[in-house]
This record gives structure tokens, C-alpha cells and sequence, in this order.
């Protein structure tokens, strides 16, 4: 049968011809009840929203953000810069900060502290590792005048030249370098020493603009944009100061032509605060995009980067005077008394590691020390009183008890008419007996009445004198048994007792003050008496360091990528200008300090360094406390930092140019 309705459905289409009218819509509108208005527009805008959510998704699935052009980097710093010249470089981290920016050196290092090429295209090692030789990439100075090997050879000229007094000259001296082009020098050594890599990170100056300066001319703080010409990634735009000469900020924009890359960052700034209360505001409120602080993170928005630093800080005892803590048991026993572990805990929240040893094993992969004195304040304490420091119940603090040196030792046969010294002491001690010397004369000579008085000292002491020497009546002259009853009876030795106190000498800075605190805290709970004695960075290498003026020093020491404690611990290092600060001599030390910095292989100087840190371990020179990280605040808008390890804290800045804090998204 036939539909009815099917000729009319066949001429019926459901295609849209037209876009409804607004009259249209506001028929269907008004056709529509309130429950189905509210339906088609919760319908509507949820088809919106999926169609947002999936061109969102799709948008986001197909592309990638990467770094862009653009933005400020600003850094609060506490302090003022002094020495802006990679010759000069003083013991402040903005100094060394904006520098490791400005400047470039022949290598440099990664992320991971290696090292790797900087102003090096490429090199190579020859003449059993005594020659280095350096092709240079194609790199210019802020002014546009191209980097050159006169440019190293000059730099190196001025660091070895003893008028400049340059710190890096010990690293250099001896080694001579010779331009081979305009792009290629030579580094020749007197003696290999696979560690020489790492001298090369020292930072280049243009010849240029220095070659005419005297060294009685030469500036200390490059503080102009006539001496601030660098081939770093940045280049110095403006200082400013305040009216009474304060540093407010230093400005640098970036260096488009950097041989490595254009940096993403347009700008660094360096802003100075005269407190630590200012810059953490200035840092929480976001002012600032980094900080090192000792507090660390300080608000939302802010990431703590823990950065290892192959450094640690140590209680050397000074071996070049005469003292009590020549005795090694008393230095054993201090070290028993510390609580390494309190400092990490309480100086660095818990940011850092306890050390052992000045070739830090766990830093570098070394096998650690074979046996470990931990902290442990009972065997301390015993071996305090078996060295007699013990506790005076009067006063509760430890004293040294010693054996006291006779005032006078008699050592001459004496007989009539002797006289001098030995004849007063004599009759000065026969004096003591009225019935044996009842005249008293203290002559110095030798007569008839000193000869009755030595009979009847004599036969006073027969059975120690006479009797020993086979004699049975008194001979009058004093010869070995009488001088040593006389010895014993006149001029006793003894013991003697005498107050006894620890002077430890450091910066009065964080955080050598507040370690110092602690171990006081440690030694005093044994009862021995501490005194700090604290003193700025400029006096502690003035007058303590140079001088080697100092009973118990808490100082740090730093290594650099590749292990070397030679100039640390090596007796040829003893006196000052040397780092061997402690005075600490020990073949066998320098035996294996030497065969570890002439190594050929990692594997040969690992070795050397775990047998050098075992006889140091035995020795004790030093008390090896703690190896801190460094920590670095940053904003969490800073893109590309991806430091893990540094030789120093300006090194944190190594990689600059892959900063940034812009990002645009582009296709896969």
C-alpha cells in the first residue's frame, strides 16, 4: 500500500537555508516557557565552553612554550661592590657577581660544574700535557673590537707582573704563553698538571684600552664605561649612586653580539640594600627576582635552589707555634666534643653536609674515610681528664695541669775553690739547713765553710748519696749523687696548674660567627673555657691570616671542579703567601698531594686523594666541620636556570643567557 505521506516528505529538507533573524529568534524566544529558556542557555553555554575547553586543549596538546625575548632580571645584594676588575677580585660575591657577567674567560663552567669551552672553540694537549693549545671562537669586546690572543697573553702578562699584586698570580706563575695567530695561543707548563684546565676560567681584559695604563695607574675598581668593557653576555649600561656615594644600582643591558648566544634577558639589574631586613621586604613583595639570603625562602612565588659548592669550613690549629694543641690528644678531643651535625641542623638548615675530610668524597665520587670519630661528648670528656685538663671545683672550668721546670738545675762538679753560679746555688741551698750550713754565706765561692756544709749535707743524706756510690765517709765535693739530692731537694719541678682557654678567631660575619657560637656552646658544656675572637674580613687577612696569628682559626677553603688540595695542605705551602694556613708538614700528605695533582687519569688522582685524606684524618691538622650548600632564592617567573653545582657562587651566573621570564608558544 502506499504511504500517504511519503510524497510530501520527499519534498520537506531539513537543510538550513538561512541564518534565523533577530525576529526570528525573538518569536522563538518568546515561544519558549522560562524552563526551557534557562535549559537552551545552560545548553548553550556549556556547547561554549566545550568548544573553548577543546580548541584550548588542542591549542595547547599542538604547540610548546619556549623563551622569548624580553624582561628584567633584578638581583637584591647586600653591600657594596669595591673591586670590579677580574685582577682585583676581592672577597665579596657582588664583586666577583657582576664580573663572571661582564667578563669571559677561555673556559667556563656547566650546570653541573664541569668544565667546558668559553672563549675556547676548541684546544688540544700536547707534549705530555705540558702545552695547551687554544683555537679562540669569533668573539668581540662590548666596543666591537674583536677578541684576540694578544688580549689572553696581555691579561696573563698583567697577573704574573708581581707589581700588580694580583691574587691569581700564584696560579699562574711559571707558565709562559704564546700567541700563534690572531685566534690561536699557546699555554706552555713547566710540569703537568691536568688541573690547568680550570686556571683558564679566569676572566680576559681587552689590551686595547689597558696597555697604556701604568700598574701604579691601574685601577682597582673599573668604575666607568671607559674601564667596563667586557665580552660577557652583558655589558654595563649605567651606575647609580646617591648623593652620599651609595651604590642604589647597577644596570646592565645585553650583549647582542655574545659569542655564545643573544641572551633572552634584556636587562640585569643589581640593586643594594644597606640590611637584610630591606632586601627580604623587597624580595617578598616581588620587587626582586633573586636573592642569596641566609634565611632563604621567603614567600609565595619563591624557590629555593639548593646549589652544591665543593667548599667547607673547618677549625685549623696553628702547628706553627709553640702550644697545647701540638699535642694531638687535646686536638682529638676537641673534635670528639663538636656537633658537626647540630651545625647543619641549626647554622644551615639542614642545608649542607657534614665533612671530614679537605678532599670532600662525596662531593667529588672518592670513597669516603675508611673510620670516623663521630661526636661523642662522654669519651670527650674522658679524654680530657687523662691529658689532666680537669674540672676545678671551685671555679667549674678545666685547667691545664703541667709538669713544672725547675727554676735551677745543678750540672757542675763542684769542689774548693770553685766558684760562679753553681757555688751560690749551692750555699743558697744549704741555707735551707740551719744545722748544716748555720753561717749562711752566699758568696760564690767554694771555701773551707762551703766544704764543712756539703760533708754534712752528705752524711745528712747518706743512704741517697754515700751509700748508692759505695762510700762510706763524706768526700766535701759535690759531684752526681750530691747534685741530684740537691736537684731534688732545692729546686723541685713539680707539677703546676694553670687556667687553661680556647681562643677561636673567624670573621664576625654569618655564618663563621654563628658556627663559632656553636662549637663555644659544645666546649663549654665539657667545662673548658672559650673565648670568640671575631673580626672583620679585611682584618682577618691582614693581620691574622698573613701573619699566622691566631691559636684555633675557623676559616673555610674552596676546590674547584676538579679536586686539588695542594695549595691548601702541602708543606710548601706553609708560609704566607700560601693557603697552608695551619702549618700542617707531613711527607707522606705531600707525597700523595703531589702524585694526585700530577695524575693522568681521574681513576690515578682518586686514589692519591682517598690515601691523602687518610693520613690527614690521622694527623688532625684540622677539625673538617661542615660543606654548606649554597642557597639561591629566585622568582618562580625566572625561566632557564639549571644550575646544579658551582665552584663558586658567582658561578651560579655561568649560563646566563638561557635565562628568561618571557615565553610564546609554537607549533610542534
Amino acid at each position: 500500500m502506499k504511504n500517504p505521506f511519503s510524497s510530501k516528505l520527499s519534498k520537506f529538507s531539513f537543510k538550513l537555508s538561512k541564518f534565523p533573524s533577530g525576529k526570528q529568534w525573538k518569536h522563538f524566544f518568546n515561544a519558549l516557557s522560562k524552563k526551557e529558556k534557562t535549559l537552551f542557555f545552560a545548553l548553550t553555554l556549556i556547547a561554549l565552553a566545550s568548544l573553548s575547553f577543546l580548541s584550548f586543549n588542542f591549542y595547547t596538546s599542538h604547540t610548546i612554550a619556549i623563551a622569548k625575548n624580553g624582561g628584567t632580571f633584578s638581583e637584591g645584594v647586600l653591600g657594596q661592590p669595591k673591586f670590579l676588575n677580574p685582577l682585583y677580585l676581592s672577597s665579596q660575591d657582588i664583586d666577583r657577581d657582576i664580573v663572571e657577567i661582564i667578563f669571559s674567560g677561555i673556559m667556563k663552567y656547566d650546570e653541573n660544574g664541569k668544565l667546558i669551552n668559553d672563549l675556547a672553540e676548541s684546544y688540544e694537549i700536547k707534549d705530555e700535557s705540558k702545552t695547551f693549545e687554544f683555537v679562540l671562537k669569533n668573539a668581540f669586546w662590548h666596543d666591537g673590537t674583536p677578541v684576540t690572543s694578544d688580549d689572553i697573553a696581555f691579561t696573563v702578562g698583567l697577573i704574573q707582573n708581581p707589581d700588580y699584586q694580583s691574587p691569581l698570580r700564584i696560579k699562574l706563575t711559571g707558565i709562559l704563553v704564546e700567541p700563534l695567530s690572531s685566534n690561536k695561543i699557546a699555554f706552555k707548563l713547566p710540569k703537568t698538571y691536568p688541573g690547568f684546565l680550570e686556571t683558564l676560567t679566569f676572566k680576559v681584559l681587552p689590551k686595547h684600552i689597558f696597555k697604556d695604563l701604568p700598574y701604579n695607574g691601574f685601577p682597582l675598581t673599573l668604575a666607568s664605561k671607559e674601564y667596563l668593557v667586557g665580552s660577557g653576555p652583558f655589558k654595563i649600561d649605567k651606575i647609580e649612586q646617591d648623593s652620599s656615594g651609595f651604590v642604589k644600582k647597577i644596570t646592565l643591558n645585553k650583549n647582542k653580539d655574545y659569542f655564545l648566544k643573544e641572551p633572552y634577558l634584556d636587562k640585569v639589574e643589581f640593586v643594594f640594600f644597606k640590611n637584610e631586613r630591606d632586601l627580604s621586604s623587597a624580595l617578598s613583595m616581588k620587587d626582586l627576582d633573586g636573592a642569596s639570603l641566609a634565611s632563604g625562602k621567603l614567600g609565595i612565588g619563591l624557590k629555593d635552589y639548593a646549589l652544591g659548592l665543593p667548599r667547607y669550613f673547618a677549625l685549623f690549629f696553628n702547628l706553627n707555634k709553640e702550644n697545647s694543641f701540638q699535642d694531638k690528644g687535646l686536638r682529638q678531643a676537641i673534635s670528639l666534643a663538636i656537633n658537626k651535625a647540630k651545625i647543619v641542623k641549626e647554622v644551615f638548615s639542614n642545608k649542607g653536609q657534614v665533612a671530614d675530610s679537605p678532599a670532600l668524597p662525596l662531593f667529588f665520587g672518592l670513597n669516603d674515610l675508611a673510620e670516623k670519630k663521630e661526636f661523642n661528648k662522654e669519651e670527650a670528656s674522658k679524654l680530657f681528664d687523662q691529658l689532666d685538663f680537669k674540672i676545678n671545683e671551685t671555679t667549674g672550668k678545666r685547667e691545664a695541669t703541667k709538669l713544672k721546670e725547675p727554676i735551677f738545675i745543678f750540672t757542675k762538679a763542684l769542689t774548693l775553690k770553685s766558684e760562679g753560679q753553681e757555688v751560690s746555688k749551692l750555699q743558697e741551698c744549704l741555707a735551707k739547713f740551719p744545722d748544716v750550713y748555720p753561717g749562711g754565706t752566699i758568696s760564690g765561692y767554694f771555701g773551707s765553710q762551703t766544704r764543712v756544709a756539703v760533708i754534712k749535707f752528705q752524711e745528712k743524706f747518706k743512704a741517697e748519696i754515700l751509700t748508692p756510690a759505695g762510700l762510706t765517709k763524706a768526700t766535701g765535693d759535690v759531684k752526681q749523687m750530691t747534685r741530684e739530692k740537691l736537684n731534688e731537694i732545692c729546686f723541685p719541678g713539680g707539677e703546676e696548674t694553670t687556667s687553661f682557654e680556647i681562643t677561636i678567631t673567624t670573621s664576625d660575619q654569618y655564618p663563621l660567627l654563628d658556627i663559632a657560637e656553636s662549637i663555644k656552646n659544645d666546649l663549654e658544656a665539657l667545662s673548658l673555657n672559650v673565648e670568640i675572637n671575631a673580626v672583620s674580613l679585611s682584618e682577618l687577612q691582614i693581620n691574622v691570616l698573613s701573619k699566622r696569628n691566631f691559636e684555633l682559626l675557623l676559616f673555610g677553603e674552596a676546590l674547584g671542579s676538579i679536586p686539588d688540595p695542594f695549595t691548601f695542605w702541602h708543606s710548601s705551602q706553609k708560609d704566607y703567601p700560601g693557603l697552608n694556613i695551619g702549618g700542617y708538614v707531613s711527607k707522606q700528605a705531600d707525597e700523595f698531594l703531589t702524585k694526585a695533582r700530577e695524575a693522568q687519569t681521574e681513576q690515578e688522582r682518586n686514589k692519591n686523594l682517598e690515601a691523602f685524606q687518610e693520613v690527614v684524618a690521622k694527623d688532625l691538622p684540622a677539625i673538617f666541620l661542615v660543606r654548606p650548600d649554597y642557597i639561591y632564592t629566585l622568582s618562580s617567573n625566572l625561566k632557564g636556570f639549571a644550575m646544579q653545582k658551582i665552584t663558586e657562587p658567582s658561578k651560579r651566573f655561568s649560563t646566563i643567557e638561557n635565562w628568561y621570564k618571557k615565553t610564546k608558544r609554537v607549533w610542534k
